[in-house]
């Protein structure tokens, strides 16, 4: 006789099914045909829709919990070929909501009690974990897309601050991106050294060139002036039409002395630079040279955000500024007007010739004129011979305007390379 018929099959099953009676987890066992003989009361509590499952087909339970078929599959396949499956997350539906289980199934063997060979299994409860770990998910995925945002939004703002760059001196630029200048209409007064500019004729030029070669040709001078007035320490105000505005002074300053320096060793470094580019600027069309005229002038202005709530423009305001713009008219091509206050500023540096006495239209009383000839002192001219062989970069910068003679430019670079030799060896 054997052991397991000296003992009642049922008790024995609840036997050893007792570790699950008060189990967290939905606990089944099955018979080797995979009917169902036994269920703790977590299970009916967990899936009360299946209702009495005694003797039912376990695949055909989890069918009835609309699980879906292919893992159905799995079960079955691994209980058949491993003796054991689990699968890790099983969505199940229950009066419209979602409850997400992990299913762990083995067979059962026992050599003593042949009834309890079959499958035990257990559904844990899976839900909180999973929506701890989705939500996670979803700010993970947040998180990411307002990285996306940000990093989208910096590029669009970043692009946008190098354009808005171009509109504005980059003292200016700087000095409102680094929050020292507010957008309030605010003013001051100071000492500053004002420069205009404007080429001889251009109006008729502007009318006989083709609107393409015109652009060209003042797109040319303009970046040209632009970078010497910047390299120089000049804030460009404006650009009206060919005519240039710089001011010097604010927002930085080293003196009304240097600042006026400053602007006439730009003058001079323009006036030179023009020379340069009537070569190109001829290929571009340009019948004859083009002369600048410039004027330049110092004293008290009012500097700072002029305009509305709407449009603000940062300027210069005051008889310093009038002043620059009629010298400018009065100077002859290819020559550099200033007056007595920057003169007396400068003389001790720069050789000056005394034009005379000019009566300005809307001054009241007479000014005395100078013509700037060139700097005095060996210091100052090597200095302003350094500015204009000096290139940007990690050492040198070059600038090739006409890129249509690539070898030309090659033999220029040569000559800059044969001029710099020279200096370091004197």
């Amino acid at each position: 006789m054997k052991v397991e018929e000296l003992f009642n099959q049922s008790n024995i099953i609840d036997l050893s099914f007792f570790n699950f009676r008060n189990a967290i987890t939905a606990a089944y066992f099955a018979n080797p045909e995979f009917e169902i003989l036994k269920v703790n009361g977590n299970f009916l509590r967990f899936f009360p829709v299946l209702g009495n499952i005694s003797n039912a087909y376990f695949p055909d339970v989890l069918e009835q919990l609309h699980v879906p078929g292919a893992q159905i599959d799995t079960w079955i396949t691994g209980i058949r070929e491993r003796g054991s499956v689990r699968i890790p997350e099983i969505h199940i539906k229950d009066n419209g909501n979602v409850r997400v289980y992990a299913l762990m199934s083995t067979r059962t063997e026992d050599t003593s009690f042949g009834y309890l060979n079959g499958i035990q299994g257990q559904f844990v409860d899976r839900t909180d974990e999973w929506n701890l770990r989705h939500e996670r998910e979803e700010l993970l995925e947040q998180k990411i897309r307002d990285r996306e945002i940000i990093e989208e939004k910096s590029a669009q703002l970043e692009h946008l601050a190098t354009r808005l760059a171009k509109y504005l001196s980059p003292q200016i630029y700087e000095s409102i991106f680094s929050g020292k200048q507010d957008s309030s209409t605010t003013t001051k007064r100071k000492n500053l050294t004002i420069f205009f500019s404007d080429i001889e004729q251009f109006t008729d030029l502007s009318e006989t060139l083709e609107p393409e070669r015109l652009t060209t040709v003042i797109n040319s001078y303009l970046s040209e002036m632009s970078s010497i007035a910047i390299r120089c320490g000049g804030t460009i105000d404006k650009f009206i039409g060919d005519a240039v505005m710089v001011f010097f002074g604010d927002p930085e300053s080293e003196g009304e002395t240097e600042d006026a320096l400053k602007a006439v060793e730009m003058a001079l470094l323009m006036q030179q630079r023009v020379g340069e580019l009537q070569s190109y600027w001829k290929k571009l069309g340009v019948p004859k040279p083009m002369l600048v005229r410039m004027g330049i002038t110092s004293g008290y202005c009012t500097v700072g955000n002029f305009g509305s709530e709407k449009r603000l423009d940062y300027t210069v305001l005051g008889r310093p500024v009038n002043l620059a713009a009629r010298l400018e008219g009065l100077a002859e091509p290819g020559s550099v007007l200033i007056s007595d206050n920057t003169c007396n500023l400068i003389s001790e540096h720069v050789a000056c010739e005394p034009v005379g006495e000019v009566m300005p239209k809307g001054f009241s009383r007479p000014v005395e004129v100078f013509k700037v000839l060139e700097f005095r002192s060996a210091e100052h001219r090597d200095h302003l011979l350094r500015r204009r062989l000096s290139r940007s970069g990690d050492h040198v910068e070059v600038n090739v305007i006409d890129s249509s003679d690539i070898r030309a430019a090659i033999e220029e670079l040569r000559r800059i390379q044969c001029e710099f030799e020279e200096q370091i060896q004197d």
